[in-house]
């Protein structure tokens, strides 16, 4: 008597495992990224093998100066908007899984070596914020208290090794490298940095920060393998200080790049890339180019580094051969280029370009433009290679 029910309840449970794999196929996230969408607090979310755009979420806040970091899995994407709205996406169910506002005015953030903790840095109040990467309820606040009652902006956040976090004092004119070893109880070291550090970077092997200084000409770096030895300058003379030049627009250090050994870096004010030796960090050249840029960045085989630049040359685009040291390909994408990314194994890069309300692909051996995706005011475009990339 008991027979038929057992086929018939192994029968329904085969029918809606069916049912459940036909309505949504398993997949995974290697392939995927997410477009800020600027003016209209959106992000679309794209797939970069297919080159097109699965999905489009609201509701993010002001993203007009929006960073994005991903899961160890790559499954959520962490958007850090410029309300200081931090928002935790899931990639494949295309949906918002928490929005906490965490301050009053933010530019960024990261995750750690571990994924457990996720990080803002704030102009308002100064300082940076953890958070539980799960839950995102908050494990601990470092203020950005660089003297008795002055509280400085915070920028070029970065995850390092051992579950630290090195960033930057604008206003305080310091390095700090916060330890969350313990989440709950982090412990901050402070560097002299040199006057109004203004982004920052960590070389891939997560061995050195790098920080540019606004204030005056050159870059503190500082080994994270040998703290005690404090910042190092480098590019000391690099000539910004020859001529009073205008600054249209801060170059972007999370868009320098590291390639075949040097250490491809854009000049403030300047129309120059400059090309540092990774070894000795002196300065073997510079690479003139149209304008002032804002990114430069390496495709991930090292062999060219794409520019773009500053208003009022923000249409243009230039490749750097990094054998040759030359330009070897001037592009004019669209109006308002503000932000490229490389798919993970280079074979296409994408660009944003705001004013077209468009993102365009390119094949980066033949530059032909392979591809192009509507979207409103695009800014930033973010992969999720990120999610296995130290110093983001």
């Amino acid at each position: 008597m008991n027979v038929l029910p057992r086929r018939l309840v192994s029968l329904l449970a085969l029918i809606l495992l069916l049912a459940g794999c036909g309505s949504a196929p398993l997949r995974g996230t290697g392939d995927l990224g997410l477009v800020i969408e600027r003016a209209s607090g959106h992000v679309t979310l794209v797939n970069t093998s297919t080159r097109t755009a699965y999905a489009r979420i609201g509701g993010l806040g002001d993203l007009s100066h929006a960073s994005v970091v991903y899961s160890r899995d790559a499954r959520y994407a962490y958007v850090f908007g410029r309300d200081g709205g931090l928002s935790k996406i899931d990639l494949l169910e295309a949906r918002i899984v928490k929005r906490v506002m965490q301050s009053g005015n933010a530019i960024g953030g990261s995750i750690s070596q571990d994924g457990r903790i996720v990080v803002a840095q704030n102009y308002t109040p100064g300082g940076i914020k953890a958070f539980d990467a799960e839950t995102l309820e908050l494990l601990a606040e470092v203020p950005a208290e660089y003297a008795p009652g002055r509280f400085s902006k915070v920028v070029g956040l970065a995850d390092v090794p051992g579950n630290k976090f090195a960033y930057a004092l604008f206003d305080g004119d310091e390095i700090w490298v916060s330890d969350f070893s313990a989440p709950t109880r982090p412990v901050t070291t402070r560097f002299p940095a040199g006057r109004q550090p203004y982004d920052g970077l960590v070389t891939p092997d997560g061995r050195h920060y790098l920080a540019g200084l606004f204030g005056e000409d050159g870059v503190a770096r500082l080994d994270l393998w040998q703290p005690e030895k404090g910042v190092a300058r480098i590019l000391e003379n690099y000539g910004r200080g020859q001529e009073k030049l205008p600054v249209f627009k801060m170059p972007h250090l999370r868009g320098w790049s590291m390639a075949g050994g040097r250490a491809w870096l854009p000049a403030i004010g300047r129309h120059e890339v400059l090309v540092v030796d990774a070894t000795t960090w002196k300065e073997t050249a510079r690479v003139p180019v149209k304008s002032q840029p804002v990114f430069v960045m390496a495709s991930p085989d090292g062999r060219q580094v794409w520019v773009n630049f500053a208003f009022p040359d923000n249409g243009w685009e230039q490749v750097i051969d990094t054998l040759s040291g030359q330009v070897v390909q001037t592009l004019q994408p669209g109006k308002a280029v503000l932000h490229m990314e490389f798919t993970p194994r280079g074979e296409s890069v994408w660009i944003s370009a705001r004013d077209d309300n468009r993102v365009l692909v390119y094949d980066t051996r033949s530059f032909r433009q392979i591809a192009s995706l509507p979207a409103e005011a695009p800014s930033g475009i973010f992969f999720t290679s990120r999610a296995a990339r130290i110093g983001f």
